[in-house]
């Protein structure tokens, strides 16, 4: 039987970073040496072979453009490897992981994300195990078929999907959550694969999208708000679509002057999809009379959607060839997981 492959691909972030012995100062950890920082790693029986980003970053700097880098190297080495884990910053994974679930058309291998809050080098660090955890889901199969061929999210021993997660704890090594969505596996003794919640491939061979178009922004609604400052937001040069963050379950003000901004707006063609400041449940446009209004002038609903996934899979959906109707159609439309209908 062939030993699984598995490609790591280092980012940057906290989780590749030890302390300098002399210095006392965070450095890059090389791992091209990682049997000798993990010799438990040999135990597994795998062959993981490392890559690593020319310029890393910090997680707060990434781009689409460092999206498209790492969609290409997946699709370069995709017939290569079994699976596939991203090391990244904790602070955008959730948005690099939804982007690459849209990005990543019929993706049939698992890309397990992870990262840490303590350095790899440091004593109590949660790094190690999150990252052999990660290898060992990237290379799982069940009757020969990749465990979990998605795009996940793996701290702390829960395994998400991607663009169902939010970064809800900067202390906690349990630092993200999945309101809507239940784990994909849950990590102990054992790895317990949750099989009904986790995607089946398509079978059609992998599509790699690469255009995204960033003329989105989120106005997040707040008790108080200020005609000027929406008009601002809504007029922003060259926007194209924005995330609108309501109240509980979609509401928004019934003030005259915000809802004639919003209709003018939609009526000039601005996109504007409506996702819930909640960390669970879902917008239900209709529901009460501080949503109705919102859907007669032409607001989408986000349904259970998060905002890092509203946000990646606007810009993507931007970056097609779609007209605007065919757009708004697949907002409101489950492409990856992303949403419950």
């Amino acid at each position: 039987m062939r030993r699984p492959k598995i490609l790591v691909l280092y980012t940057g972030g906290t989780i590749g970073m030890m302390k300098d012995q002399k210095t006392g100062s965070l450095v890059p950890f090389n791992f091209g040496n990682i049997y000798e920082h993990l010799p438990v790693l040999r135990t597994l029986d795998y062959t993981i072979d490392m890559y690593s980003f020319e310029h890393l970053i910090d997680s707060s700097n990434m781009t689409p453009e460092v999206w498209v880098e790492l969609a290409e190297k997946i699709e370069e080495n995709y017939e290569k490897y079994d699976g596939f884990v991203v090391l990244h910053g904790s602070d955008t994974m959730a948005y690099s992981a939804s982007a690459l679930s849209f990005m990543l058309e019929n993706l049939a291998k698992p890309i397990i994300f992870t990262g840490s809050q303590l350095p790899m080098g440091m004593v109590r660090s949660d790094a190690r195990e999150n990252f052999i955890t990660s290898v060992e889901i990237a290379a799982s199969k069940m009757d020969g078929e990749p465990s979990v061929p998605e795009v996940c999210i793996l701290f702390e021993n829960h395994l998400l999907r991607g663009n169902r997660s939010t970064k809800f704890n900067a202390e906690n090594f349990n630092a993200f959550s999945s309101g809507n969505y239940p784990t994909l596996a849950d990590v102990g003794i054992k790895i317990k694969y949750n099989r009904e919640f986790i995607m089946e491939p398509t079978g059609r061979p992998l599509i790699v999208h690469k255009q995204f178009n960033t003329n989105v922004g989120i106005l997040k609604l707040f008790p108080g708000i200020t005609h000027n400052y929406v008009k601002h937001i809504l007029n922003t040069p060259g926007m194209k679509g924005l995330i609108m963050e309501t109240f509980g379950s979609g509401n928004a003000p019934t003030s005259e002057w915000f809802l004639d901004e919003l209709a003018e707006a939609i009526k000039k063609g601005l996109i504007i999809y409506n996702v819930t400041q909640c960390k669970s449940g879902s917008v239900e446009m209709g529901r009460y009379e501080t949503s109705l209004d919102l859907t007669n002038i032409g607001v989408i609903s986000g349904y259970d959607i998060t905002t890092e996934s509203a946000l990646a899979k606007m810009m993507y959906l931007l970056g097609t060839q779609m007209g605007r109707r065919e757009i708004k159609r697949y907002l409101q439309t489950p492409l990856r997981g992303e949403m419950t209908v």
